[in-house]
This record gives C-alpha cells, structure tokens and sequence, in this order.
C-alpha cells in the first residue's frame, strides 16, 4: 500500500491517498500568516493505519516550511500535538470543540 498526501490549496485540505484513492482529508484555512487546521477526517474502513497521523505531519511541516504560524481546532491535531510537543514552537492556538 501507498500512502501519498498533498496540499490541495483550492479545496483547502491536504488530501491523503492510499493506492490512488482518496482516504482522508486535513482541512484548513490560511488567513494573515496563520494556518487553522480545521478537521481531520479518515475515510470509513481506513482508520488505525495512521492516515490521520500522517496528514497532521504534512500539515505541521508544511506550515513550518511555509513560516506559518498553526491555530489546531481540529480534536485529532490537538490530541497529534500532545504527542509531539517538538512541533508546539510553531502553535499560536489550540481550541475547537
């Protein structure tokens, strides 16, 4: 199996694919150098394969590589965060639901 994720700036999500097919999706929204990371979401039948893990990753590197700073509403992110405390440097926020 293939995992590829990649930044679809005009849905604003990063898109994983498993073997070409759409298994999960990182929402977002890029405002006045900030990027809120909104919702993770896995497809059905794909979860425990580390998609969401996966996708939090590409996000937070591609904020770091982009000089963004991260707002994490998304649970999952937040909970990824937790686990990663490297990453917080590049943290402004964490709150949502």
């Amino acid at each position: 199996m293939s995992l590829v994720i990649a930044d679809a700036p005009s849905a604003e999500r990063y898109e994983a694919h498993l073997d070409d097919q759409l298994a999960g999706v990182l929402e977002y929204e890029v405002t006045r150098g900030q990027i809120e990371l909104i919702h993770t979401e896995v497809a059905a039948g794909q979860e425990g394969q580390g998609i969401g893990a996966a996708l939090a990753r590409f996000a937070l590197d591609d904020a770091r590589r982009r000089g963004l700073q991260v707002v994490a509403s998304c649970p999952y992110v937040r909970a990824y965060l937790g686990k990663h405390p490297e990453d917080l440097d590049i943290v402004v926020g964490m709150h949502g639901g």
